[in-house]
């Protein structure tokens, strides 16, 4: 037997406890189980006394905190910890997502030239700029359900003066029907629902009299 034959198999031979070591360890690693994706609904119902908007909009991602500016659904059963959901993540990062909603909300009163994310390269009259300060589920002691938190603060900017035409914040509440995943993203709809139409209505209204 040559040197190189031999020098092969002792390489084969050492390599093999080694990969049954890797396939036992990879059989003892947990492997977490496939999230379920959520998303929220843009509003497309206003009032027909929506004034008309003659001018182009830009929607800024809202500013979060660290505990809201992620995918996962958040629940706090006391006002110090935040927790979330297990298994369930929003489709995108909330403030994302709301940025999202809002853009649509806007384009669905098909009363607006035009309106888009700051990274459409839009050349905008108005610029809103919102904090999401609440975007969570509210469980305290006492409740069967949880309740749904939603507080939106924000500033339109005339542009290109870059001056703060107005602000306002938006917040509602909604309970869930039940402790389900299911029922508490349905709660988040109707409350976020809410938080869109007052903010398109108030944007819409503000822009048109300072246009004006």
């Amino acid at each position: 037997m040559s040197d190189t034959t031999r020098r092969n198999l002792l390489l084969a031979a050492a390599a093999l406890p080694l990969s049954g070591s890797l396939a036992a360890c990879g059989g003892l690693i947990p492997q977490a189980p496939p999230s379920n994706l959520y998303n929220l609904s843009p509003k497309t119902t206003f009032p027909p006394s929506l004034p008309r908007a003659d001018w182009q909009l830009v929607v800024e991602e809202p500013y979060a905190a660290g505990g809201l500016d992620t995918h996962k659904i958040a629940i706090y059963t006391n006002p110090y910890e935040v927790k979330y959901y297990a298994e369930a993540r929003w489709a995108e990062r909330a403030p994302r997502m709301v940025q999202t909603l809002l853009v649509e909300s806007f384009e669905n009163t098909g009363k607006i030239v035009a309106v888009g994310r700051q990274s459409v390269g839009l050349r905008s009259d108005f610029n809103l700029k919102s904090d999401l300060r609440e975007f969570q589920a509210v469980l305290k002691d006492g409740q069967a359900t949880p309740e749904i938190v939603i507080v939106l603060q924000s500033k339109l900017i005339a542009q290109p003066r870059q001056q703060i035409v107005a602000s306002a914040t938006f917040e509602r509440r909604a309970t869930a029907k039940n402790t389900t995943i299911l029922a508490v993203v349905e709660a988040f709809d109707d409350a976020l629902g809410k938080v869109l139409r007052d903010t398109v209505q108030w944007v819409m209204t503000t822009g048109k009299k300072d246009a004006a």
